[in-house]
């Protein structure tokens, strides 16, 4: 399958690039900066977008292998991408004394191509201090702002077109046209993916990776092992054995509730019991990286046990998404990593069983439609998302049996709150956190000094970028009301109003 070559040179949007792509029907994968042209040419690279970076093309540090540019696939260059094909073929780039970022708006000088079919006014998403002040040669101004004179620029001879904004986000509202317009009319590639393809492909491919052999699931409830776990009971029916640890990490009344929905889906669940290994391995962490390791490691031990207790197993099936390959990997160029996650950042050089990972190519929202078409039902697709590691990185600091007792109190309340307002089903993911924060206050005429709880609600599309969530006033008013009267050592609440960039949606 051809496949459009999104190559990363360490911007935050480059997942998000990824995703509009196929949201047009095209199978999109990021590459590093530095790939070589014959990786490209190998992997069935049929078109190139660059990504945006926080580098500059001015340093000459983190460029793209001029080899590429003359594989003759069409270029789409974003932001630092545009900079830095500018740099390598001529052209003068500049440092920014003010930048330009925001909101501005698009003026076009040559209609058609790239910007063919958009409607006046055209608001275009800005964020950069360098600038293109000289074109290379045979490149030409396709539209400017105020401020930037070469907006958008094409050398349609060598099908490379360059733009200073980001088509990719939703503050370009019409920027998935700018992406078909280069993908479709000017790239001349036809749709390949569909999530429904992709469901057929991945059972099968199942079958031939696992062969006769027997796989082990991990499941939690979560949307993530649920449809991995269901497309691998599709693929292997008895030969597959889905494993439940009860870390003591979890949240109130999950093991039961997840046991009981798997059963109606046809899986039956061998539970097993180690919240005291894993308090025991957590006692005295407190850095969140050295948590999610400790609980990574200790996770594998234990399904390894577990597996071979039931009989010979050969693979263990997890749920691991696309976004977690990257953001543990520190993305495919020159950005910091985010964290490490618990499906690929904690596991050991040597492990007995192999790893079968059937979602590693989707996105969070591709992988609920995944489901949807598996029959899952909804009030397990619509779940929150949950990071791997549990409660233990939503407790800043230590993790011990009182915290996480306190922790899934509070939590239980504001969720139920969410649900009795029906504001549950509005927000991509919600939950509470607890610091290691004490606070002076007053209940009952009295002094306390209790801990400090944080409630965190954000909307978002596929996780990579969120907003933080305008939940109604009475709704907070009543889980912080609830959450200091009823679980007995907290006595302030707090509410999170940051976005992510610049935070993450987890804590830890």
């Amino acid at each position: 399958m051809s496949i459009v070559a999104v190559i990363d040179f360490g911007s935050q949007y480059n997942l998000l690039i990824a995703r509009r792509v196929r949201q047009l029907g095209l199978y999109a994968e990021l590459f590093p900066y530095d790939v070589d042209a014959e990786t490209l040419r190998s992997r069935g690279a049929s078109a190139l977008i660059l990504s945006g970076s926080p580098a500059s093309a001015v340093d000459g540090r983190y460029l793209p292998r001029p080899e590429i540019l003359a594989l003759g696939l069409p270029v789409l260059g974003i932001c630092y991408g545009m900079q830095a094909v500018s740099h390598l073929l001529g052209g003068r780039v500049v440092r920014g004394t003010s930048g330009e970022y925001g909101r501005q708006r698009l003026a076009v000088i040559e209609p058609g191509g790239l910007l063919d079919g958009l409607e006046e006014p055209i608001e275009v998403w800005m964020s950069h201090g360098d600038q293109v002040v000289e074109l290379p040669d045979g490149y030409r101004t396709l539209a400017r702002t105020a401020t930037c004179p070469h907006a958008a620029v094409a050398n349609p001879a060598r099908k490379i077109f360059l733009v200073q904004f980001h088509p990719e986000v939703s503050h370009t509202p019409q920027g998935m046209k700018v992406l078909s317009n280069f993908l479709f009319g000017l790239a001349g590639l036809c749709t390949n993916w569909s999530l429904e393809d992709f469901t057929k492909q991945s059972i099968e491919s199942i079958r031939r990776q696992v062969g006769d052999g027997v796989a082990v699931c991990g499941v939690s409830g979560g949307v993530d092992s649920t449809v991995a776990a269901v497309l691998c009971q599709r693929a292997l029916g008895e030969r597959l054995h889905a494993i439940f640890v009860d870390s003591g990490l979890l949240r109130l009344g999950e093991v039961e509730w997840v046991c009981e929905k798997l059963l109606s889906l046809g899986i039956h669940v061998h539970l097993v019991e180690a919240s005291d290994r894993f308090l025991a391995a957590l006692a005295g962490v407190e850095d969140p990286e050295e948590k999610r390791k400790r609980i990574g490691r200790l996770f594998i031990e234990v399904f390894d046990e577990a597996a071979q207790r039931l009989g010979h197993a050969d693979f263990l099936v997890q749920g691991t998404l696309y976004p977690d390959v990257i953001e543990s990997q520190g993305a495919a160029g020159p950005s910091a990593r985010i964290k490490s996650h618990h499906n690929v950042g904690g596991l050991p050089e040597r492990m007995r069983l192999r790893l079968v990972e059937p979602l590693r190519e989707l996105f969070k929202d591709e992988v609920r439609e995944v489901g949807k078409g598996l029959g899952i039902p909804s009030e397990m697709l619509g779940r929150h998302p949950s990071p791997g590691p549990g409660l233990a990185v939503r407790i800043a600091g230590e993790v011990n049996k009182e915290r996480l007792d306190l922790l899934r109190a509070a939590d239980a309340i504001f969720m139920e709150e969410l649900r009795q307002s029906g504001t549950y089903d509005q927000v991509w993911q919600a939950f509470t956190v607890l610091l290691p924060v004490r606070s002076v206050g007053v209940m009952g005429d009295e002094r306390t000094y209790g801990l400090t709880v944080v409630l965190r609600a954000v909307t978002s599309v596929d996780g990579m970028t969120a907003d933080w969530a305008r939940l109604p006033a009475e709704v907070l008013e009543r889980s912080a009301n609830r959450i200091v009267n009823e679980t007995g050592g907290v006595n302030r609440v707090l509410y999170d109003v940051t976005s992510k960039p610049p935070a993450t949606i987890e804590w830890e």
